[in-house]
This record gives structure tokens, sequence and C-alpha cells, in this order.
């Protein structure tokens, strides 16, 4: 008989038997990474307003033209192919792009944290995680990379989570800019 391919399964009740001596780490863990899912949320909506003015239309519509688009790099999409069209200021078009490649940046963070497996070790610490993303290396297909979650990888979710922040504040700014230099744009009530 072979020997399975499946890993060894976690001793649970020593685990759990220990892991209160790690939880104030496991829950500053578990908070940044919330912290980030919240500060990305918050910011790939506001393209909700984006595509708003752009279409010229009203919330509701640019919602449901939103939530439509089944993927954020579908609704990035569209609002580069909006304001190519609409927006009469190419150098307002270039910061909008700008905005949009940080938020990409900051996606790519959000999505090695989300989605992702985490490893336990025997204290109940969070120690490594294995990115759930496949990648074709030297013609062979593998599972994403394993990572350790150390300080180092704390503190770049840390730095996403304030550039998300500084972000945000950065989306607002352009869009009283954004709904007088579209083209066609009206005025609301």
């Amino acid at each position: 008989m072979s020997e399975s391919a499946l890993p060894s399964r976690p001793d649970f009740e020593a685990i759990e038997a220990v892991s209160h001596k790690s939880a104030n780490r496991r829950t500053e863990i578990l908070a940044l990474i919330g912290n980030l899912v919240y500060s990305w949320s918050n910011n790939e909506s506001m393209f909700i307003y984006v595509i708003m003015l752009l279409l010229n239309t009203d919330q509701a519509a640019a919602t449901i033209v939103f939530a439509s688009l089944n993927t954020t790099r579908a609704r990035l999409d569209l609002v580069q192919r909006l304001a190519s069209a609409r927006i009469t200021n190419r150098t307002l078009a270039k910061r909008l792009d700008g905005l949009i490649n940080r938020f990409n940046e900051c996606t790519r963070i959000r999505n090695e944290f989300n989605h992702c497996s985490y490893t336990v070790n025997e204290r109940g610490d969070i120690t490594h995680m294995q990115v759930l993303r496949l990648q074709e290396r030297r013609g062979r297909l593998e599972l994403g990379h394993i990572r350790k979650l150390d300080d180092a990888r704390l503190k770049k979710m840390v730095d996403t989570i304030n550039e998300l922040r500084l972000l945000n504040r950065d989306l607002w700014a352009i869009l009283p800019e954004l709904e007088k230099n579209v083209v066609g744009s009206r005025k609301r009530p």
C-alpha cells in the first residue's frame, strides 16, 4: 500500500489545549486581515461614483452596472475605457489611471491574504500562508507559493492598509474634478 499524499492530520486537541497562549498574536493577525478586507472593499466601492460620473447617471444605475460586472478587473476595465472616452482633461485622466494602478497593487496584496490557506503550528500560532493561485513554472503547474507569516509580512499588510486609507482620500478628492471634466456631464439638483 502506498503512502497518502495528504498532509498529516493536526492534533486538534493538543493545539486547542495550548492555543490560548498564542491568542493575542492570532487576534492581531485576524484583525489586520479584517481591516485589509474592510479598507479594500470601501475603496472598490468608490468606483461606483466614478462609474456614475463617467456614465452621467445616478448612483442606483451605477451600482447596477458595478454589480453586474462580477470581477474587480472587469469593473476597472470599464472605468478605464469610459475614462478614455469621456474625460476631457488628459492630466486628470492620468491621475485617475494612477489611482487605479495604486488600487491594483493593493488588490494584489489583499488577494494574497484573502485567497490563501493558513498554517497553524502545534501551539496554535499562524506561521505560514499558501496563496491559492495556480502558477506555471518551467512548464509545470504549481499551487501558489508558501510564505512565512512573520513580522515582515504583517508590516506589508499594515503598509497596504495605510495605502488604502490614503487612496480612499485621493479617490474622494478626484470626484469633483471628474464631475467637471466629463464630456456631456449635467448639473445635478
